[in-house]
């Protein structure tokens, strides 16, 4: 059971990354950094928009406009502490 609780958190963590990634590089695209381009970060772009976005749009939908600030990543961000929380500190003792 050991196992698995550790692999749920190591997905957990991994996708906080590619989240986290995702952000920077929507902010380095917006503002131009990266070449746009690039056949390399447009393939690295849909890649992290095609993984962070069936996530991200429900959150989106829930919440107001905010005027171009979107706070969706650090909500998901929120919600993933939490659950990595829950289940080391509440579920885990329960079953082993």
């Amino acid at each position: 059971m050991f196992a698995l609780f550790q692999t749920i958190d190591l997905v957990l963590n991994i996708y906080t990354w590619i989240l986290i990634v995702s952000a920077v590089f929507s902010w380095l695209y917006a503002f131009n950094v990266i070449n746009s381009s690039n056949q390399f970060v447009n393939s690295v772009g849909m890649f992290l928009y095609n993984v962070t976005e069936p996530v991200l749009k429900p959150i989106r939908r829930r919440l107001p406009n905010l005027g171009g600030i979107d706070i969706s990543p650090i909500i998901l961000l929120v919600i993933i502490f939490f659950l990595r929380t829950f289940l080391w500190t509440t579920v885990y003792p329960l079953v082993s």
